[in-house]
C-alpha cells in the first residue's frame, strides 16, 4: 500500500521540512512555510518490483553521441523586440522554459501579445489564459494592434489538458498565462500553491523538451515582490525574466534573474504607452531627462549592465535629524553598501552624519547594482552635505574601499565614449584605470584620483 508524505517548504527559499515552522530555519522569513503533497512512497514490496521492471528497460538505443547531434543555425526566434532579444541572450531558444514575472499591470500580457504579432507573421501561436476569457483577450489584441491567423486562444487551468493540447497541436511557440491559476487535478491543493505549481511547472517542462516547442509562463509576485514560489521554480524553467519598475511611472526595465543561453547582466528599458510597451533604444538619455540644474546633491553615475553603458542620476539629501538614531534611506541603491560608503566618509573625509538624515536615490527607478557606482554616490553626498552644486557636465565613476582608497573598474573606454556621446565635458575615474588608455580618443576632460578626498578637491568650487 502506498504512503503519502507531508512535507513543509518555504515559498521564498526552497527550504523543505517535515513539519511546520513559523519562521523558516534557513531565510529566516515569517509565514513562508506551505504545505506539500509529495508523490505517494509505495510499499517495499511494490517497490522492489517496480525497481526491477524498470531495470529490464534498455535505454542503449537513446544514447547519442555528442558529436552526431545536429545543431542547426534557426535553433532561436526573433521576437522582433530588440530589447527583450538582448535580455533573452539573442532570441527565444527552441524548446526553452521561460518565466515572465512582475507585479500585476506592470506588462507581462501586453508584451507576450505584442511578441505574438510579430512571431505570428511566420510561426503558429498558442496562447493559454486562465484568468482573461478570449474575448478579453481578443479586445487587448486590437489595442495594441496585433492582427494574424496563426494566433489561437485558448482559455482552460487543467495543466495536464493544456500540455496534451500543446502537444497534439504542436504550435511552433506556446504562452501560458498565468501559472498560478494552472491545476493537476491528482494534486490536493489549491491552485497557486507550491505543490500545484511545482508539479505544473514540471509537466509544462516536459512537454517543451519533448515537442521542442519555446514556452513563456507567466508568473505573478508575492507581497514582498517576489515570484511566488520563485525557488521552487527557478531550477526548473531555463530563464527567468522579471519586470522592474513603479507602476506610476511609464518606464519598465525587463532584468535577467537567470538565463542558461545567455548573460544575466543585460537588460532591456521600455516605455508603456497606449499602444503597448516602447523599446527605449537610448535609455541614459531617458534616465537623466528633466535633470534639475544648479541643484545640490547630484551627480551623475556611469555603470555597465551587461555590455551596454548607462548613465543614471544619483541623487543625495542630508538633512538635520529630529531623532536621536538619523535615518538612512536608500532607493535604487544598496541600503548595506550606503551605510559602509557614510562610514568611510566620516572616517577618512571628516564629513560627520551623527546628526543628520541621510536620503539617497537613484532616478527613474533605476537600480545601482555595481560597485562602479559608489565614487558618483560620495560625490553626491559631499555635494548635499557641503550644499554646493557639481558642474552639471561632470560625471564619475570608481569602487570606494574602506580606506577611503577609489579602485579602478572594467570597461573605461566604453563609460567614457557613452558620456561624452551624451555631451559630458568632465570625468573624474580612478587613477589606476587611466594606465593603457588612450586618451588621444576623447575630447572631454578626464582626471584620475586615487582618493576620496582626492575626488572632493576636484570638485570644491
Amino acid at each position: 500500500m502506498s504512503k503519502s508524505k507531508m512535507a513543509y517548504i518555504c515559498a521564498d527559499c526552497g527550504y523543505e521540512s517535515a513539519k511546520w515552522n513559523g519562521r523558516c530555519p534557513s531565510c529566516k522569513e515569517w509565514n513562508t512555510m506551505e504545505e506539500y503533497s509529495a508523490p505517494p512512497v509505495a510499499a517495499k514490496g511494490a517497490k522492489a518490483k517496480a525497481s526491477a521492471e524498470f531495470s529490464s528497460v534498455s535505454l542503449e538505443n537513446q544514447i547519442t553521441v555528442l558529436s552526431e547531434i545536429e545543431a542547426d543555425g534557426e535553433a532561436r526566434y526573433s521576437t522582433g523586440i530588440g530589447e527583450l532579444d538582448r535580455v533573452l541572450g539573442g532570441g527565444l531558444v527552441k524548446g526553452s522554459l521561460v518565466l515572465l514575472g512582475g507585479e500585476p499591470g506592470i506588462g507581462k500580457s501586453t508584451i507576450l501579445l505584442q511578441i505574438c504579432g510579430f512571431l505570428g507573421e511566420n510561426q503558429t501561436i498558442l496562447y493559454i489564459s486562465g484568468e482573461e476569457s478570449i474575448r478579453q483577450i481578443k479586445l487587448r489584441a486590437d489595442r495594441l494592434g496585433v492582427f494574424t491567423n496563426r494566433l489561437s486562444l485558448l482559455h482552460c487551468s487543467d495543466a495536464a489538458s493544456i500540455a496534451g493540447a500543446i502537444s497534439a497541436a504542436k504550435p511552433d511557440i506556446a504562452i501560458i498565462d498565468s501559472i498560478q491559476t494552472m491545476a493537476i487535478a491528482e494534486i490536493n491543493s489549491s491552485a497557486g500553491s507550491v505543490t500545484q505549481v511545482r508539479e505544473c511547472t514540471n509537466l509544462f517542462m516536459r512537454t517543451a523538451k519533448a515537442e521542442e516547442i519555446p514556452i513563456f509562463i507567466v508568473g505573478h509576485v508575492n507581497k514582498d515582490g517576489a515570484i511566488a514560489g520563485p525557488k521552487v521554480m527557478e531550477h526548473i524553467v531555463d530563464a527567468v525574466l522579471y519586470f522592474e519598475g513603479e507602476r506610476h511611472l511609464s518606464y519598465r526595465i525587463l532584468r535577467a534573474v537567470k538565463n542558461r543561453y545567455g548573460s544575466t547582466n543585460e537588460i532591456g528599458v521600455f516605455e508603456m504607452s497606449g499602444a503597448g510597451l516602447l523599446e527605449v533604444k537610448n535609455p541614459s538619455a531617458m534616465m537623466l531627462s528633466g535633470r534639475a540644474e544648479n541643484v545640490s546633491g547630484s551627480c551623475i553615475a556611469c555603470i555597465m549592465e551587461g555590455s551596454r553603458p548607462i548613465l543614471a542620476e544619483v541623487q543625495a539629501l542630508a538633512a538635520k535629524s529630529g531623532f536621536s538614531a538619523p535615518r538612512r534611506t536608500a532607493t535604487g541603491f544598496d541600503y548595506n553598501r550606503l551605510s559602509m560608503l557614510l562610514a568611510v566618509l566620516e572616517k577618512r573625509a571628516s564629513m560627520f552624519f551623527g546628526t543628520l538624515d541621510v536620503y539617497l536615490n537613484v532616478v527613474g527607478g533605476f537600480k545601482l547594482l555595481e560597485p562602479a557606482g559608489d565614487l558618483a554616490v560620495a560625490l553626491s553626498i559631499f555635494s548635499a552635505f557641503y550644499d554646493v552644486p557639481l558642474d552639471g557636465s561632470l560625471t564619475a565613476f570608481g569602487e570606494i574601499g574602506l580606506g577611503g582608497e577609489v579602485r579602478s573598474v572594467t570597461n573605461i573606454a566604453q563609460r567614457l565614449a557613452e558620456a561624452e556621446r551624451l555631451g559630458f565635458k568632465r570625468c573624474i575615474i580612478p587613477e589606476r584605470s587611466l594606465r593603457g588608455l588612450d586618451v588621444s580618443g576623447f575630447t572631454m576632460e578626464i582626471a584620475g584620483v586615487s582618493s576620496i578626498r582626492q575626488a572632493f578637491g576636484l570638485v570644491k568650487s
